[in-house]
């Protein structure tokens, strides 16, 4: 899904027992000494702010973003923590540590985070060579495993000793992809189409393919690879993509075309890791269903302690909760943990 207008604590609390304890089966065993992940804001600890470091202040590096569990900015796209968080936690490691910081001098003894807000799967050429479009950010997930390389040369040298190191490690794979729709749909010109997406969709899924390959090659046992979010129900499309025909939305009031997007991305995800796991049996490859994940705060949520599912908890005005950044100036709910967004 990439950067959002919000996130929350309690609310990721609730989707890392769906997604880990529901279908990974990870648990708190013990078995991993460290993590190494991959994506976007979804699960950034840091390497976005500090690429911005030299730069006037913006979000996620200034209030409200890290109120409620840090008390402070740390540059997580979120009131408090990630569920990548959730995952160290769960897993009894400590919180992942952005890798760019350290990424010429750290050890990373219990993993590193590659993850940056605003990373695409493909990279920036590709739409320049083949719609002639700049992209907002330039980090891709080519740029990622390229960082990832060089650490493990310096941290494990030789092959033997980065096999060891990785096959004692969980490699977090994703969200990784959403941006690569976000910037198409988020703009008024480029939106009128929804197919084209639709056309680089294969492009990204085997992009994914490739990089969860080449960590395999590396020695990766236990990959997790999650899928795209439910983008129909996030405020930030249902602002941008508001409609007065009641046929474009379902009953749960997201938009059913983005949603149905959204699903399809999962599908050809999915068929890409059945191939992969055909190709590497000794390997444990997991799909995290964030899409069914994130739907059971829209479903229920009253059990689940949310008010307003579709709205985001910081941001402006209108019935979406959006309209301006989460900074300073922006409208912030009083209490993240009731917000799924």
């Amino acid at each position: 899904m990439g950067s959002s207008n919000g996130h929350c604590s309690i609310s990721l609390a609730v989707l890392f027992v769906f997604v880990v304890t529901g279908d990974a089966n990870l648990g708190s065993c013990g078995c991993f000494k460290r993590i190494f992940s991959f994506g976007d804001s979804i699960i950034d600890t840091g390497n976005f702010a500090y690429t911005i470091r030299n730069r006037p202040p913006s979000p996620p590096s200034v209030l409200p973003y890290g109120e409620t569990y840090f008390h402070h900015p740390t540059g997580r796209a979120s009131d408090g923590r990630l569920i990548m968080d959730f995952y160290a936690q769960a897993l009894g490691l400590p919180l992942l540590p952005p890798s760019l910081p350290e990424e010429k001098t750290g050890q990373f003894p219990t993993g590193a985070n590659f993850a940056v807000f605003g990373a695409m799967a493909l990279n920036p050429n590709y739409f320049k060579s083949r719609y002639n479009l700049s992209v907002p950010f330039p980090w891709s997930l080519h740029d990622q495993l390229a960082t990832f390389n060089k650490v493990l040369t310096r941290i494990a040298p030789g092959d033997a000793a980065t096999k060891r190191l990785l096959s004692e490690s969980l490699v977090v794979f994703g969200e990784i992809g959403g941006n690569d729709y976000n910037f198409w749909f988020f703009d008024s010109e480029l939106s009128k189409d929804r197919n084209t997406p639709l056309q680089y969709m294969p492009d990204i899924i085997d992009r994914i393919g490739a990089g969860v390959q080449k960590v395999i090659n590396l020695g990766a046992k236990t990959i997790l690879v999650p899928g795209n979010f439910p983008i129909g129900c996030v405020p930030a499309y249902l602002s941008i993509h508001k409609s007065n025909t009641s046929a474009d939305y379902d009953q749960f009031g997201c938009l059913a075309w983005f949603n149905a997007f959204s699903r399809r991305h999962n599908q050809l995800l999915k068929q890409e890791i059945g191939r992969l796991k055909s190709r590497n049996p000794s390997v444990k490859i997991i799909y995290a269903d964030y899409y069914g994940a994130f739907m059971e705060f829209i479903r229920n949520p009253n059990r689940n302690g949310i008010d307003s599912p579709l709205v985001a908890c910081c941001g402006g005005n209108g019935p979406y909760g959006t309209g301006l950044p989460c900074d300073r100036n922006a409208k912030v709910c009083r209490d993240p943990s009731r917000f799924a967004n």
